[in-house]
């Protein structure tokens, strides 16, 4: 009796074994033949932890190299024409990062998470092509190892409605060939076995779509699920309600829908339609987004509320998601406090529990340690609830007692005395934050904080860090210099580390792009600031040039959303406790003399709800704490903001109230397509358009540079405009890096002796 189902599983390893080994390709010290050894090891690890946990559903074709859509792009053959004489892993690696002659393609936010996924190109003109290699061979790798998995597979709907149209032709014309190569594979799958279980995921379903592109959902699934007899079809949805789609795909022959009732809980609404339909209901009850442990009589009395409409024989418990966006395991948490320890559960860990949770609601016989388990279960969350750790009752009462929220000058006022103050003309030069973080430093930390090294000794290697790095912008001639954050491991852990309420992993790492993964901090209680976080460093670093030295921080909806935040107090409330702590830090850098300071939202367009009925809430709530952050700042601090992938077109008044006196954006793998929407609605601030990816290692040249800077003063006044790149340094490498910042810097010269 197969009863419970994993969406999908992490594949960048508890160790981060994909990570080490792609950037050891990425920088030729090995072959993809070992790449491609330390990948089957994973799979195989990860297929056999799940088969231990006794999960009935896992899944094959989940893992990837990098992007699940850049996969599904291969896996169509729609591959853009700049990289059609390339093959294998050069096109594959070519398309996600770019190379010397071609350029990466675009990545944005997948929905409201911190992962990113590689943007598909499509024209009017794109072919498609199947190349099934990839999905056959992962299952039948699986299937050697005595492991009959499901395939997952990106929707059709939601492939091409997550593409870019590069020619603005109509993306959905291409349906019924997408739908042809799926026909194809399905054909190819049904010959591996007596039956195979096919998921389509089609996220996109959760969001408010337009009567067109429903009314493709019939047809499509319709075709899907006739091809062969052998195949079963799960669509599977998450991160929201699917309520219109799920209308329509209990009317058509699939064998599944996959529901998410953490985040989507007016799932609830069609289950009477799905009992109807006699369609097996895979009801996503362990949370695949958030790191709490699961309250087993919480799931176990929601699963017995769908029961009572859905039949409990059609019923598979389920993630709500994959677990692709929590960390790995707790094995290697050896340093975190016991008691919050007690109370999380990482993918491993969730599969315990999604295998325990289903044994209690189908009533199978537990074991004596099943049975311990379920009691612990019950006292770490009783636990939890009354914990000491959780309450402070001073930020409570100045939160209540707070006065001023926003800041007290006008924008028009503001910006005429901080143009008189820094004396600054046009198209000024900065970069975004972070420098390099080279294994000399990684290591100078990780020594620190095993105390093998004295605070001296690692201070001393930090400040000869800022000492090179802002020698280095002095001498190539940068406007507003940074320090470039050498002493921060990350741009949210940093500052986690230095307020109460916020807990560390030693390896909880989550998958952010490609190889690059973040270690989230976990909000488990009331944050408070009582020191200054950056003050000491910043000043260090003002000390060594005459040039304007930019503070760093990083705003409160960012640090929420880039966190795994505790669930027993509204969100909304929690950032407001982080705005209290970065407004506290503008006023004690504003008064150290530090006067230009960036207070980043990179993630500020992760935490919208994805349906419009919720978004007018978060927005007021995240414009509001943004503000209240930065309202200690007088009107000669100029306050600069930096958001990250993001489409802005339907939040371009949003960022406008934040009234940050500068944004900086992305727009080098966008073009100036981002860049015309603040133009049209007449943007007033000051804006730095990223004029170069940081994201590839492509070194762009001059040239390029002064034909994207003229591209920008076509657009906007140059008087409004910063020049700087698309984001963040940190991850790149100094050779890489010296030479765009110093292209950069003289093709503003070359621009400017132009005499815009």
């Amino acid at each position: 009796m197969q009863k419970n189902y994993v969406i999908g599983f992490p594949r960048i390893g508890e160790k981060r074994e994909l990570k080490k080994v792609l950037e050891k390709y990425w920088s030729k010290q090995t072959d993809f033949n070992e790449v491609k050894f330390v990948a089957e090891s994973l799979r195989k690890r990860h297929w056999n932890y799940q088969k231990e946990a006794k999960i009935d559903f896992i899944s094959s074709n989940d893992f990837s190299y990098y992007d699940n859509m850049l996969d599904t792009s291969i896996l169509l053959g729609a591959i853009p024409k700049r990289f059609e004489n390339l093959k294998d892993e050069e096109l594959y690696f070519a398309m996600a990062r770019g190379n010397d002659s071609c350029v990466a393609m675009e990545m944005t936010k997948w929905f409201n998470t911190n992962y990113h996924y590689i943007v598909p190109e499509i024209s009017k003109d794109t072919k498609f092509k199947l190349n099934s290699k990839k999905v056959i061979e992962e299952y039948k790798e699986a299937l050697e190892l005595g492991i009959n998995t499901k395939i997952n597979l990106i929707g059709a709907i939601t492939y091409l409605g997550l593409s870019k149209s590069v020619d603005n032709s109509d993306i959905f014309l291409h349906i019924n060939n997408v739908v042809e190569i799926y026909k194809e594979l399905l054909l190819e799958i049904s010959k591996l076995n007596d039956e195979v279980i096919v998921q389509f995921d089609e996220p996109l379903f959760v969001k408010d779509l337009d009567s067109k592109v429903l009314s493709l959902i019939k047809p499509v699934y319709d075709a899907l699920a006739n091809v062969a007899p052998n195949i079963k079809i799960v669509v599977t949805t998450y991160f929201e309600h699917s309520n219109e789609a799920t209308k329509i795909l209990v009317n058509t022959p699939i064998w599944a829908l996959g529901l998410d009732f953490i985040h989507g809980n007016k799932n609830l609404e069609v289950l009477e339609l799905i009992k109807n339909s006699n369609k097996v209901l895979i009801a996503g009850v362990i949370d695949g987004r958030n790191i709490w442990k699961s309250n087993f009589q919480d799931k176990v009395e929601l699963l017995e509320k769908i029961s009572k409409v859905v039949n409990k024989e059609n019923i598979i418990v389920g993630t709500s998601c994959s677990l692709l966006h929590v960390p790995f395991t707790l094995n290697y948490e050896e340093k975190l406090d016991k008691e919050i320890k007690s109370w999380l559960a990482f993918a491993n860990e969730k599969l315990k529990e999604l295998s325990l949770v289903s044994k209690q609601f189908f009533d199978f016989k537990l074991n004596l340690e099943e049975l311990s388990t379920i009691k612990r279960n019950i006292e770490d969350n009783s636990q939890r609830k009354i914990s000491s750790k959780i309450h402070n009752i001073k930020i409570q009462d100045e939160l209540k007692n707070l006065k001023i929220f926003e800041r007290v000058d006008k924008f028009q006022d503001r910006i005429k005395v901080q143009r008189e103050f820094f004396k600054y003309d046009f198209l000024t030069t900065t970069t975004i934050g972070s420098f390099p973080q080279t294994p000399e430093i990684r290591e100078n930390r990780k020594q620190y904080k095993a105390n093998a090294i004295s605070k001296e000794q690692y201070e001393a290697e930090i400040k000869k860090y800022i000492d090179d790095c802002v020698a280095f912008q002095d001498e190539i001639g940068l406007d507003v210099i940074v320090h470039g954050e050498p002493e921060r491991n990350d741009m949210v852990e940093y500052f986690g580390e230095l307020m109460d309420g916020f807990a560390f992993t030693q390896n909880a790492w989550v998958q952010s792009y490609g190889s690059r993964c973040v270690k989230p901090p976990l909000i488990y209680g009331d944050v408070n600031r009582e020191n200054p976080m950056t003050v000491e460093w910043i000043k260090y670093a003002q000390s060594k040039t005459k040039k304007v030295m930019k503070g760093m921080l990083t705003g409160p909806v960012t640090i929420l959303n880039w966190s795994f935040v505790r669930d027993d107090l509204p969100r909304s409330e929690v950032a407001r406790q982080i705005a209290l702590a970065i407004n506290k830090e503008v006023d004690d850098l504003q008064n150290a003399g530090i006067k230009m300071i960036q207070v980043d939202e990179a993630a500020f367009k992760e935490g919208y709800p994805l349906r419009i009925e919720n978004i007018k809430a978060y927005e007021n709530w995240a414009v509001d704490n943004f503000k209240l952050s930065v309202s200690s700042a007088k009107a000669n601090t100029q306050i600069h903001t930096h958001m990250c992938y993001s489409e802005f077109n339907d939040i371009i008044k949003t960022i406008e109230a934040m009234d940050a006196d500068v944004i900086s954006i992305e727009t080098a793998r966008s073009g100036n397509r981002l860049l015309k929407i603040f133009k049209e609605v007449a943007y007033k601030q000051e804006i730095g358009p990223g004029i170069y990816d940081i994201h590839s290692p492509r070194v762009p040249s001059v040239q390029e540079m002064v034909n994207q800077i003229e591209a920008l003063i076509e657009v906007l006044p140059k008087e409004q405009l910063w020049i700087n790149p698309d984001c963040g340094l940190k991850t790149r490498k100094w050779p890489e890096v010296k030479q765009s910042l110093k292209n950069m810097v003289e093709a503003v010269k070359i621009v400017k002796e132009k005499n815009y």
